[in-house]
């Protein structure tokens, strides 16, 4: 499960005459007969759509990321997103490279359906009409192939949005560099960075993290209590499995887990009943631990960490989950090179599974606590809201972090609008009352 990604950021819109570079807001001029030039913009199905349906054994979706669309089945459904700015009038048609033949396409923006025909050939277009387009926020387009003489309803599809709206801005994934198709249909990752107390060496983290009913979507990982060398959490990981996962990165940076030298292995020292525990990587290679648990939307639950430095500079990592007055010990690990206690105390919500970004998510993070090595536990009230690099760089617009019932909050897919702006400091009205209640010396 990839974990939160760099963030960088690029943005730009549309200017009449002239072309300003961007990563995710792309345009072209073209000119309609007796019409003032329009803005285009172009929205790849790669990077912005979604299979809705499909019929059993077909071979119809997103492939090799999103850099190949598989469009054969007539029963196949999509859903294409982007974002305006403001309402607008917008031509939309389709672009396609060479399909065989030609096909008969649907298209739908609300209660509006159109049809239009690909003609075949090297590169062809259907052209759907002009459509009002609400806003501001996204707009959701519906296709669907009715019948094609071809071997594909179309390849390499485009949406393709025309407006002479002016100053409009429309926002989507329109680049596949470094993957961006595949990391912007996950939709963007939103993070929680605390604000510790001063001058104090930090040994334990308390957080409660509660998931409304509904906005456990499959591929969510609602990320508690995640500090410089790992993380600590629970997950969606399907229709009949949900885990609490506690890793740590090893030293050595790969991500190949069998490439990591046995001196910067990071060591297994105990681990809880039914927990299972291995290696990890494809997002830097450690330990990683997670207990198969029913845990359920509407419920909090509780994450406490240790961290200890130990001897001959290595530092011990434990984890133990809260259900209730119930404490569990998840795993505790010994990483080698290091030999500091708790930094980077953060949380984070995240989604690892492409297919499923077109579906909102939410949880409230909440009676987060520090306890330092001399004993005192300190609240912790402020948070800096931030984002990866789909969201700092623009290629999507649906993710939000405040504060909620005395605590924070993270949202993100799902498409929604308006945006939280990155770098949003919040502040609690009030410390978490009361300190937590745990038996450091009875745990598990």
């Amino acid at each position: 499960m990839p974990a939160t990604r760099r963030t960088r950021w690029a943005g730009a819109g549309p200017v009449r005459g002239r072309c300003i570079p961007a990563v995710a807001v792309l345009w072209a001029s073209v000119t309609v007969a007796g019409a003032l030039p329009a803005a285009e913009w172009r929205v790849p199905m790669g990077g912005n759509a979604y299979l809705m349906a499909s019929r059993p054994g077909s071979d119809d979706g997103l492939h090799r990321g999103g850099a190949e669309v598989r469009w054969h089945d007539p029963a196949t459904t999509w859903t294409v997103w982007f974002h305006v700015d403001r309402p607008a009038s917008a031509e939309l048609s389709l672009d396609s490279t060479e399909t065989g033949g030609r096909a008969d396409l649907q298209l739908a923006v609300g209660d509006r359906t159109a049809v239009a025909a690909l003609p075949g050939g090297d590169a062809s277009t259907a052209r759907f009409g002009t459509f009002d387009l609400p806003g501001p926020g996204y707009v959701k387009v519906e296709l669907q192939g009715l019948k094609r003489e071809g071997g594909a309803f179309a390849r390499d599809p485009v949406l393709r949005v025309a407006s002479d709206t002016p100053d409009l801005a429309v926002t989507a994934v329109t680049t596949n560099d470094g993957g961006m198709y595949y990391w912007g249909r996950r939709g963007p990752s939103v993070h929680l960075a605390y604000t510790m107390p001063a001058g104090k060496e930090i040994e334990y983290a308390h957080c409660e993290v509660t998931v409304p009913d509904g906005e456990d979507a499959p591929g969510s990982f609602f990320m508690a209590n995640g500090f410089g060398e790992g993380y600590f959490g629970m997950q969606v990981n399907g229709p009949a499995e949900r885990r609490v996962l506690f890793s740590v990165w090893s030293p050595f940076t790969t991500d190949d887990p069998s490439k990591v030298p046995e001196t910067d292995r990071v060591l297994l020292l105990r681990k809880g009943e039914g927990v299972r525990v291995g290696e990890f990587g494809n997002e830097g290679s450690g330990g990683q631990s997670y207990l198969v648990h029913p845990w359920r939307a509407g419920v909090p639950y509780r994450f406490l960490t240790r961290v200890e430095p130990g001897p001959e500079e290595t530092t011990t990592y434990t984890a133990w989950f809260g259900e209730g007055e119930t404490w569990r010990l998840i795993a505790s690990f010994r990483r080698p090179r290091t030999d500091r206690h708790l930094t980077g105390y953060h949380s984070f919500l995240e989604n690892f599974l492409d297919a499923t970004g077109n579906v909102g998510r939410r949880a409230r993070y909440a009676d987060q606590w520090v306890r330092d090595t001399e004993g005192t536990w300190h609240p912790i009230t402020t948070a800096r809201f931030t984002g990866d690099a789909t969201a700092s760089g623009g290629h999507r617009l649906d993710y939000a972090g405040g504060l909620e019932e005395g605590g924070f909050f993270l949202r993100n897919c799902g498409f929604f609008s308006p945006p939280v702006k990155l770098g949003t400091v919040f502040t609690l009205d009030a410390p978490p009352a009361g300190r937590p209640q745990v038996d450091l010396d009875g745990l598990p």
